[in-house]
């Protein structure tokens, strides 16, 4: 799977009713850039005018230089004086790792522009054939990206635009100069990333399990904070659909839910994410969107955000997630037996897929992947054999999860349990 999944009392918060592939999460080439004593000379890129009409601090509340270069300052030679969000101010000397959603961020998300190829582009362009592989991804895509970051830095230095704010908020910062070669931070000639921070890619689909006929998945439901009941949720699904959102939430309440056709103003959400018999991993973190934009380029002037990948302001909690655990059985794809697949690519949703991506999680479905491999080659099982009678117990995944606990990877948070329903005081 790849993009928006489409509109389900699973995933209640897509932007799409049918789906869209060509919508992922944008992807960064990621540049350092060092303040100076003395004012630099800085050339304008052939190309700058192109993406100028982009790049934006966002909020008024980020309009700030300072803040912006200190967000992901990763070397300081000294203290500067104290500034907002408890960091000092930057001084002559310190160099900063560039990483800004309106910024290096590059967002396409049509046909005509995305990055990642759906399956149907790959047959198009013969990469589905034997030895015809060449990637998956728009090469013209990932050069548009490093345009777009070499001239954010630019914009960040001598720019006095704003796409978002208006005029009078950008003004020039000329002291800062754009680090390049092999000795830089990134190592590379060019001074960009050698790879591009890809926040979102392809997505397998788990196998068919008890609750799961379709291929397991990790959806939204399950992790999400979200206020369901705000009127956005009533208006955007169908009866029946908000019906069936609310007897999912219900927890351990579902059956009744279920059999005693309780109306959804009368269900007691659980306050948790889901808990799974087979986490061999945990993670936590918001529902972080970079979303894809409207029209094609991104960078056209006038550009908007694809309508619907955030949440309204107007829900109480909408970027926030619980706690969550890692499946074993979203690791494990449909064909392959002797495959296990970790980060990005495991069987989760695109709106779970958000909170999922980033490197906490990322390392601890590695370390999961590596060790259940180990373990599957010991006991001369399939890694799906761990878990093909599930919801009953499997004494060898239970084995696993304790090596993995014994290892230091956890994988479940303290006093988690389904009755446990504390879990509202949990940032």
């Amino acid at each position: 799977r790849l993009g928006i999944y489409p509109l389900s009392h699973l995933e209640p918060s897509s932007s799409s009713a049918s789906g869209d592939p060509y919508c992922t999460q944008g992807f960064t080439y990621t540049f350092a850039m060092e303040q100076t004593e003395e004012p630099q000379t800085h050339q304008m890129p052939s190309f700058y005018p192109q993406y100028q009409p982009y790049y934006s601090y966002e909020l008024e509340r980020l309009a700030d230089f300072e803040g912006v270069f200190t967000y992901r300052r990763i070397f300081s030679s000294r203290k500067g004086k104290p500034i907002r969000w408890g960091v000092t101010a930057p001084v002559p000397g310190d160099i900063s790792m560039q990483n800004w959603t309106w910024g290096n961020d590059y967002r396409p998300g049509t046909a005509l522009d995305n990055l990642v190829y759906t399956r149907q582009q790959l047959q198009a362009t013969g990469q589905l054939q034997p030895g015809g592989w060449m990637g998956g991804l728009r090469t013209e895509t990932l050069r548009r990206g490093e345009e777009n970051a070499l001239g954010y830095f630019y914009w960040l230095v001598a720019g006095t635009t704003d796409s978002q704010l208006g005029d009078g908020v950008k003004q020039p910062h000329p002291n800062h100069r754009y680090l390049s070669g092999l000795d830089s931070p990134m190592g590379t000639v060019h001074g960009l990333s050698k790879y591009p921070y890809m926040r979102e890619g392809r997505r397998i689909i788990g196998r068919p399990y008890y609750g799961y006929p379709e291929g397991f998945t990790i959806w939204e439901i399950d992790i999400a904070r979200r206020d369901y009941r705000n009127d956005y949720y009533q208006q955007l699904l169908s009866p029946p659909t908000y019906r069936s959102l609310w007897r999912a939430l219900a927890g351990l309440k579902t059956v009744s839910a279920i059999k005693d056709d309780i109306p959804p103003a009368e269900i007691t959400r659980r306050t948790r994410s889901t808990i799974y018999p087979d986490s061999v991993g945990i993670g936590h973190y918001a529902i972080d969107f970079h979303p894809c934009m409207t029209l094609s380029p991104p960078e056209a002037p006038g550009n908007t955000e694809r309508e619907g990948e955030r949440v309204p302001q107007s829900v109480k909690d909408g970027a926030l997630a619980y706690p969550f655990q890692i499946p074993l059985r979203a690791m494990i794809p449909q064909k392959i037996d002797n495959m296990l697949v970790a980060g990005k690519i495991i069987a989760n949703s695109h709106i779970a897929a958000a909170a999922y991506r980033v490197h906490s999680f990322e390392w601890s479905s590695g370390a999961a992947a590596g060790v259940t491999a180990a373990f599957a080659l010991e006991t001369g099982t399939f890694p799906y054999q761990l878990v093909d009678e599930l919801p009953r117990r499997e004494e060898q995944l239970q084995t696993l999860r304790q090596r993995l606990e014994t290892n230091g990877n956890p994988t479940a948070f303290p006093e988690t349990s389904i009755f446990n329903l504390s879990w509202d005081d949990w940032k």
